[in-house]
């Protein structure tokens, strides 16, 4: 059995407005191209985070909000399933025969498909995530503020020390606190790489120097 590498996607990789099909493209010949085997985690993206703001007009809140963004998990996954001839989308976290890939999307609230990310490493016995962005590393703050500086290694404590300690719904962080708290209990890796350069997974596996950042 070939190696399986556990992905991240963001959701504002797969749809940041309309559905990137480049990206789409992209990924699909990086993976049929590679000797691994992929599993890919569909985040919600601008889908989630739209329809929750229209829910939260009518009094909707907590765990309710998380349902509703675990559907747009659902939606982007289930397109890159049919993009990758996989089995049918899988949401909670089980040990599965597959060839090439497997794709997932959310499955219970509280948290991000970040979380999601870390229970399938963990059950397919792998010590990396690959975390997918659309900037090229994790910065000290918000990269379109001014004095951002990039970040190309942190560790766990201090990468937490930086983000909020409690999830809510349609949070913005580069991974999510409740999967960044397991990650760190579990000394996994995360590695945060922009979808835009793909071709720097391979180096990142390899223990070469990469663009992108090494949480961990």
């Amino acid at each position: 059995m070939s190696k399986t590498v556990v992905i991240s996607v963001g959701g504002s990789i797969i749809n940041p407005g309309t559905i990137n099909t480049p990206f789409l493209e992209r990924l699909k010949t990086f993976v049929t191209n590679s000797p691994l085997r992929f599993i890919l985690i569909c985040g919600g993206g601008i889908n989630a985070r739209t329809y929750m703001a229209a829910a939260k007009t009518f009094g909707v809140k907590g765990d309710s909000l998380d349902y509703i963004g675990i559907q747009a998990t659902l939606l982007n996954a289930e397109l890159l399933r049919h993009i990758f001839n996989a089995p049918q989308v899988q949401q909670q976290p089980k040990t599965s025969s597959f060839k090439k890939v497997l794709v997932a999307g959310g499955w219970e609230p509280g948290c991000s498909t970040d979380y999601d990310a870390v229970l399938f490493a963990l059950k397919y016995k792998s010590d990396t995530i690959i975390n997918l962005t659309n900037v090229d590393y994790v910065y000290t703050k918000d990269p379109k503020e001014p004095g951002a500086e990039p970040l190309k290694c942190i560790s766990w404590a201090d990468y937490r020390s930086m983000i909020s300690s409690k999830w809510s719904s349609g949070l913005h962080a580069p991974f999510d606190p409740i999967a960044s708290k397991s990650a760190q209990k579990h000394n996994l890796r995360v590695l945060c790489i922009n979808g835009e350069r793909l071709s720097e997974i391979e180096k990142a596996l390899a223990g070469k120097p990469f663009i992108g950042t090494v949480i961990g």
